[in-house]
């Protein structure tokens, strides 16, 4: 054993945190990038938002004679191509001094939208109120009933307790499982209150009556029973179905019903008609997540014969670097904050060169996709054709990694509507004939048989097999099963109709 020194050369990749910003600008989708932006020009004071007539240091939507310009350059040069502005050094700065003058002359008067240009409003979405929740709306309900001081404590603690679909439900200690927890949530209220159980059951009975019916029940069936006493229809057939056959009623083995009941199955069938028309869930109209719309990040329009890939810059800020700070480097007025500012600098630099290449990386992508998925484009979904991420990363002389980071949270609008771009990537399926077809297109299909079906007839999984195979699509039945779960549809059992 005897220690010695030895030169040994190896290639390594390195992830520097420039690299892996890049990468991770990839993924983001374009919120977070707009957050992103934001949240940079607010910590680098090098980054400003190029205005009108200002050529900005990146810009997005480059031709791809203009990308390919920027490619041939040199790297050491992106600089000071970055630091270039239109007109006079200085030009975009603004004069503080005369308009803080001009401000005093002017007063302290708040603006008016009177006037504005449509343009220059803000928003509908940005004018929306918050929508009220379910607590709120309680607690509302209880400041305007007539409770003391014991009995309000009481009803807090309930309403507290609700979950988002408004049912009474005590979570477990620490140290305590769901299973050694009080069945009834109303001994734990009382316990922690120090009011008497009968005191605290009467106080629930009156937050049951708050709107929205059916609020603050322990379990469905008295969710059910709060709301079929308020509509008056407590007959004794609907009440039996309720406290004792609701598992019959889920899988609507309405004939079981019947021979427990000792009733006709149109009676069954006219007592249905009634608790179909309850909600199971009274809180979800006030805890439902608000509707996301989504920006498009690419659009595709038909120009004649061709489809022409155009990128959606708007609210994505034209970055580029500040005139004042480019002034000190090159007076070399900076003194000690020298050092900052190049650091700032380069900062501010390789964020932009990341945007512009996340948006090129979008942008051809997107004409890879166009190209194979044309027949979609032209004809509908029931043409898509199956894809996988090798085909584009071989046709743009990309990874596989960084396709399948383009694409995630990605949308584009299409003339068929607005779809993710990993929509586009299906699995193949083969046809009687020898050909494929895409995975999406096959659950079009199946969408389309049970769309088309009858009701009170409605097709098992074995006659939807049949039905594809009649259009020369060979799948097993599991695999029908597969899909009709994931587009959320019913088995046939569940999806017969009786009325």
């Amino acid at each position: 054993m005897e220690l010695k020194q030895h030169l040994k050369m190896t290639q390594q990749l390195v992830m520097t945190p420039q690299l892996q910003q890049a990468i991770k600008l990839l993924q983001l989708s374009r919120m977070e990038l707009v957050d992103l932006v934001r949240s940079e020009m607010n910590e680098n004071p090098l980054l400003d938002g190029a205005d009108d007539g200002e050529e900005p240091v990146a810009e997005a939507g480059a031709s791809p004679a203009e990308e390919q310009a920027a490619e041939s350059a040199p790297a050491e040069k992106a600089p000071e191509k970055s630091e270039e502005v239109k007109g006079e050094e200085g030009q975009n700065e603004i004069d503080w001094d005369q308009y803080l003058d001009h401000y005093q002359l002017q007063g302290h008067t708040a603006p008016s939208n009177r006037g504005m240009a449509d343009d220059e409003l803000p928003g509908y979405e940005a004018t929306l109120t918050r929508k009220t929740d379910l607590t709120e709306h309680l607690v509302w309900q209880l400041r305007l009933s007539k409770f003391d001081e014991e009995e309000e404590r009481v009803a807090m603690l309930i309403i507290g307790n609700l979950d988002q679909d408004g049912y009474f439900r005590m979570p477990a200690v620490e140290g305590e499982t769901e299973d050694a927890s009080p069945r009834d949530p109303l001994v734990r209220v009382s316990f922690e209150s120090g009011v008497g159980l009968e005191r605290c059951l009467a106080v629930l009975q009156r937050v049951q009556t708050f709107d929205p019916i059916g609020i603050a029940a322990r379990d469905l069936r008295e969710c059910l029973l709060l709301q079929v006493v308020h509509l008056n229809a407590d007959t004794p057939e609907i009440v039996a179905i309720v406290e004792r056959h609701l598992k019959h009623l889920e899988s609507k083995n309405y004939a079981a019903i019947a021979k427990d009941l000792k009733i006709s199955v149109d009676e069954v069938v006219k007592a249905v008609k009634v608790i179909s028309r309850l909600e199971p869930k009274p809180g979800r109209a006030y805890t439902g997540e608000e509707a996301q719309y989504i920006t498009p990040d690419v659009y595709v329009h038909k120009m004649g014969d061709r489809y022409v890939t155009v990128l959606n810059d708007d609210g994505l800020s034209k970055l580029r670097i500040s005139a004042t700070y480019r002034a000190a480097l090159k007076n070399g007025s900076a003194g000690k904050a020298k050092d900052y500012i190049q650091e700032k600098l380069r900062s501010a630099v390789w964020l932009i060169r990341s945007i512009h290449q996340r948006q090129r990386t979008i942008y051809k992508v997107t004409e890879s996709i166009v190209k194979f998925q044309r027949d979609f484009l032209d004809k509908g979904i029931a043409h898509l054709k199956p894809l996988i991420l090798r085909d584009v990363a071989e046709d743009i002389g990309m990874h596989e990694s960084t396709v399948s980071r383009v694409t995630t949270n990605k949308y584009v609008h299409t003339p068929q509507g607005i779809y993710e771009l990993k929509f586009f990537f299906n699995s193949a399926i083969n046809r009687t004939g020898g050909d494929e077809i895409a995975s999406e297109a096959v659950k079009n299909h199946i969408k389309q048989i049970v769309a088309a079906e009858d009701p009170k007839h409605p097709h098992s999984d074995q006659r939807i097999v049949e039905l594809l195979k009649d259009q020369g699509i060979e799948i097993a039945r599991r695999t029908v099963a597969k899909y009709r779960e994931v587009l959320g549809i019913l088995p046939s059992s569940k999806r017969k109709k009786y009325f």
